[in-house]
């Protein structure tokens, strides 16, 4: 009987250590079995940005008192970036898949068959239940309509009686992950006391003591519909009326940048973006592992400069119209003549040339939000690798702790903020008629 039990016990081993990837010659082989690399391919509207060192800040002018004169040598990793800002009719896409999210969502309570997934393959159920993507929805069934009727604006809130739905209800919950505050030494689980002992601020402001890993976990809500009113807002007796009308939903801008956005709606279409393509990745076998994300400062103005050394602009060179006297961006020239570079207000993008890169419009025609907070003196106490200096502000935070770098200069700008160096910012939670952004992704590897 022993050496039976002996030899299942040998037997036992032998398959384990044959499922874990163990190598039969006792060498150090690494876990075999791995799925293979693979290729990312180019992500569609992308462009690649090659690792590289740059000189990062002011090269030739300055204003004076600006404090932002400091020059420093950073190094950055390489990544893919939009080759043009996001579109009005891209962001549309996140809009109308939080619409549509949230009609099944109502439909799924009333007729959970048909609009939301319940269990999984294995007959296991899922909490909370998923989307059901498959279920069209008929607008034609007096019920599907009766159910959705909240979505919409009630009869006194319609404009000549036109159903519309009710903008205020497109809001987003999604999550991210701190990273910074799960890597701080006083956060990190204790293995001798076998358990959490930090604290962490959730997204009210709230110190609150970690559990386990979901104290990490933010959970967040945002409306995502663009605030179509910073058109009138943003400027004093003028009348831009037509661009709060129709600038976000006529198909006549659906090329041009998509503005009223702010910095937490960027954010928010970034995870939202990982998320449908990841999701779509995964159903195909792929592991979907891709992140997108709002450029880091460093990564901005090294992508600007195309690889030009010292350049003040992306084109290259110190002046801002070509041998022909051509205006190079879209911007406000000379004493303010906005239509002498082909565009009074944001233009269709990739209207210019691009830069070395290939990437377009990376000054003028709207500023872009980047990740990182704004502080005068960040290029002092940042690291040269990656510079990322970002803070997370809380709703009680005073607003200088809410500013977040925009770069690149807009249609309303002088060719000051033209210049690949050029630093400003704006409050996080705010919206303007000439800010929009782009996304990066990391590469797969580093190379």
């Amino acid at each position: 009987m022993k050496k039976l039990f002996s030899l299942l016990f040998t037997l036992a081993l032998f398959i384990i250590s044959s499922c874990s990837g163990g190598s039969k010659s006792g060498e150090l082989e690494g876990v075999q079995g791995r799925p293979k690399a693979y290729s990312e391919g180019d992500p569609f509207g992308m462009v690649f940005i090659p690792q590289g060192s740059y000189n990062m800040g002011a090269n030739d002018q300055d204003v004076a008192w600006a404090q932002s004169s400091v020059t420093k040598t950073v190094t950055v990793d390489p990544f893919w970036m939009d080759e043009t800002e996001i579109t009005n009719n891209e962001y549309r896409q996140f809009v109308f898949w939080v619409r549509d999210s949230i009609m099944r969502r109502m439909l799924g309570e009333q007729i959970p068959d048909d609009y939301l997934i319940t269990e999984d393959e294995q007959g296991n159920p899922i909490e909370p239940p998923a989307i059901n993507w498959e279920t069209r929805i008929d607008t034609r069934d007096e019920e599907v309509n009766q159910v959705l009727s909240e979505l919409y604006l009630n009869q006194q809130e319609r404009f000549y009686n036109k159903k519309e739905v009710d903008t205020r209800k497109l809001m987003y919950e999604y999550f991210w992950i701190d990273m910074k505050q799960a890597a701080k030494k006083s956060n990190r689980y204790n293995f001798d006391t076998k358990k959490y002992e930090g604290f962490v601020y959730n997204n009210q402001g709230e110190k609150v003591e970690i559990k386990d890993r979901s104290s990490f976990v933010i959970r967040d809500i945002v409306n995502v519909y663009p605030d179509t009113l910073v058109w009138i807002a943003d400027f004093t007796y003028s009348f831009n009326e037509p661009y709060t009308t129709m600038y976000f939903w006529h198909p006549s801008y659906d090329n041009y940048p998509v503005v009223g956005v702010s910095w937490k709606q960027a954010s928010a279409f970034c995870i939202w973006r990982s998320m449908f393509l990841n999701s779509a990745l995964r159903a195909t076998g792929n592991p979907g592992a891709h992140d997108y994300r709002l450029p880091l400062e460093s990564e901005w103005e090294y992508a600007a400069r195309g690889g030009l050394e010292n350049s003040m602009y992306p084109w290259g060179g110190y002046y801002t119209r070509n041998k022909d006297g051509c205006f190079l961006a879209n911007f406000k020239p000379l004493r303010g003549n906005y239509s002498d570079d082909g565009g009074v207000t944001a233009i269709k993008v990739g209207t210019y040339q691009p830069n070395e890169y290939g990437l377009y419009d990376m000054s003028g025609n709207v500023a872009e939000w980047t990740s990182s907070a704004y502080d005068e003196s960040a290029y002092i106490f940042s690291h040269d690798l990656n510079p990322d200096y970002r803070y997370n502000a809380r709703p009680d935070d005073p607003p200088v702790m809410k500013r977040k770098v925009i770069r690149g200069g807009s249609w309303k700008d002088i060719g000051y903020y033209m210049q690949n160096s050029t630093r400003s910012y704006e409050y996080q939670d705010t919206t303007k008629s000439y800010i929009g952004f782009r996304c990066v992704r990391s590469v797969m590897g580093g190379v």
